[in-house]
């Protein structure tokens, strides 16, 4: 019986993560898919280059979550990325650690 609650509270636990966990159809959702690629540059840089930028800051999640939200312009080029104000700040984060996962 305690394992059964267990698994009920885990299974609960994850329903209620909604979108605590990016997903290639996140990617779409937000049209993020226009600019980047997972292993190669389009307007903007692939998840892969990014990932490899910054997997040895602690906190990149939390910093490209940011730029996700209020854009930027000049790390990679002379190409801005716009801001995307309508991603929430959940999704953002979730975005931004997806992105840090591509390798």
């Amino acid at each position: 019986m305690r394992k059964f609650v267990a698994l009920s509270i885990a299974a609960g636990m994850l329903v209620s993560a909604g979108s605590a966990f990016a997903s290639p159809e996140m990617l779409k959702k937000y049209n993020c898919t226009a600019c980047h690629a997972n292993d190669k540059k389009l307007v903007g840089p692939s998840y892969k280059d990014v990932a490899a930028k910054y997997k040895a800051d602690g906190g990149a999640a939390e910093k490209l979550a940011k730029k996700i939200k209020a854009g930027g312009s000049g790390v990679w080029g002379p190409i801005p990325m716009p801001p995307h104000p309508q991603v929430s700040d959940a999704d953002a984060l979730a975005l931004a650690k997806y992105v840090m996962t591509v390798k």
